[in-house]
């Protein structure tokens, strides 16, 4: 059976387009059962056909937790097996994290834990650093602080800017998500007391990205 996908996103979509992608071509076997977003003209909703949007206008909320109550009340409804943050740049709550805990995952353009929050190319860049790429983490209420599952690597080459950085990791960035979306929806990845577990065995370091696009609990 495949596993339902309720996806979060905050801007072009691109993420989420490669997961639409990698289920289109048979390569993910999952379905995604709805989108959400924090901005109604996000353009990654325009991805999906109208009955899979949902959006709304955080400051209609009293508090960041009425919103959170809506968004989660929402995703349920979708009965979601597994919920993908990609691209969702608005702080999710404890409340909201609590209702899907083990199985809300987010992809972060960085090596966490380097940089987490913004500007994460340009901050690499002011740090010399060699190289650069992103991770997919468990989400939990510390900003990009839950358990690293997966990360992608690239070097960093002389004269990159943050354009041209984020430009080549991107694709890196897709293949990952897609390839650590499909262990969750195999049943290989799971969450225990904040521990992440792969194939029922404690996951002691982030599994690497190869070049094929496979994720490997030693690096290649």
């Amino acid at each position: 059976m495949s596993r339902r996908l309720a996806v979060l996103v905050s801007g072009r979509g691109s993420n989420l387009q490669a997961l639409l992608e990698a289920i289109a071509q048979q390569r993910l076997d999952a379905e995604i059962v709805g989108v959400f977003s924090d901005k109604a003209d996000a353009y990654a909703l325009q991805r999906v056909a109208a009955p899979l949007r949902w959006s709304a206008n955080p400051k209609a909320f009293a508090d960041r937790a009425g919103f959170d109550a809506a968004l989660a009340d929402a995703v349920q409804a979708v009965r979601a097996d597994w919920v993908v943050c990609a691209g969702y740049m608005r702080i999710l709550g404890a409340g909201f994290i609590g209702r899907f805990q083990g199985r809300l995952l987010n992809i972060h353009p960085s090596l966490l834990p380097r940089y987490r929050g913004l500007r994460t190319h340009a901050r690499a860049l002011e740090a010399g650093d060699r190289e650069h790429g992103a991770s997919v983490h468990f989400v939990v209420p510390e900003l990009d602080a839950g358990t690293v599952i997966a990360q992608a690597r690239i070097p960093v080459l002389p004269g990159d800017t943050p354009e041209t950085l984020a430009a080549r990791l991107l694709p890196r960035e897709h293949a990952l998500l897609v390839a650590t979306v499909g262990l969750a929806a195999s049943g290989r990845l799971a969450e225990r007391g904040g521990q992440a577990l792969f194939d029922a065995q404690p996951l002691l370091k982030p599994l690497v990205l190869d070049s094929s696009g496979n994720l490997s609990p030693i690096s290649p």
